[in-house]
């Protein structure tokens, strides 16, 4: 008598807990905010403190001044910052991941953008300008085809591209250096580098809430029958 085969059936990919991964993107998107709002404090200090008559730390030519005290303390503020910045970048983009790996279990269908793009797509030029918001966008979409894109994707990623655009806040164009002396000289644009970028990092957070939320709800959804 031969054994009979037995057919295999294909199981759906298995969910992944997203709660604990929002948790933390929001808590580094609130210490980014923190710092960036310090970041503004400290600019406000070289704007009411003025140059020193030696002129901008950078004084061409590959010639370097000593700093002073309040400069060699923004410098130990910006480095905070930027370790700020990439410990909310990794937070984020581990959220991402999840909620990614979950619309495309619960929709069965194929993300648009692949799993190179969750990292590329905010490096790469002219397509950083929307595939991160495209891949942030088609996690929610394919779970949720007849709702509406909630309107706070949309502010946070103008809110993003308003900062990248004024070449301040996380992505600063100039060295810290330079940016010690735009303080000095002309203070108003860094500050408003600095707002759009805490505006946008309160924004992001609200994101991460609001699609991790609607996420864990069809997620319950769909382990009530199972259970």
């Amino acid at each position: 008598m031969s054994d009979q085969e037995t057919p295999v059936t294909a199981q759906a990919p298995a969910l992944r807990p997203v709660r604990g991964a929002a948790r933390c993107a929001v808590a580094a998107l609130a210490l980014a905010a923190l710092a960036w709002v310090v970041r503004a404090v400290w600019h406000v200090r070289l704007a009411r403190t003025g140059q020193p008559a030696s002129g901008p730390p950078d004084q061409g030519g590959g010639v370097h001044r000593p700093l002073t005290a309040l400069e060699d303390s923004y410098d130990r503020v910006s480095s905070v910052g930027g370790a700020v910045t990439l410990l909310c970048a990794l937070a984020f983009l581990l959220w991402l991941d999840r909620v990614r790996d979950n619309a495309r279990a619960l929709s069965g269908a194929e993300p648009r953008y692949g799993s190179p793009w969750l990292f590329l797509g905010w490096i790469v030029p002219v397509v950083n300008l929307w595939i991160p918001r495209g891949i942030v966008a088609d996690a929610h979409r394919s779970v949720f085809p007849d709702r509406r894109l909630p309107a706070v994707v949309n502010w946070w990623w103008a809110l993003w591209l308003a900062g990248l655009a004024g070449g301040g806040g996380l992505i600063y164009a100039d060295s810290t250096d330079g940016v010690i002396a735009r303080a000095y000289t002309d203070v108003l644009p860094l500050l408003a580098a600095d707002v759009v970028i805490v505006a946008a990092a309160g924004t992001a957070a609200l994101m991460v809430r609001t699609l991790t939320t609607a996420q864990q709800q069809r997620m319950n959804e769909t382990a009530r029958p199972a259970a």
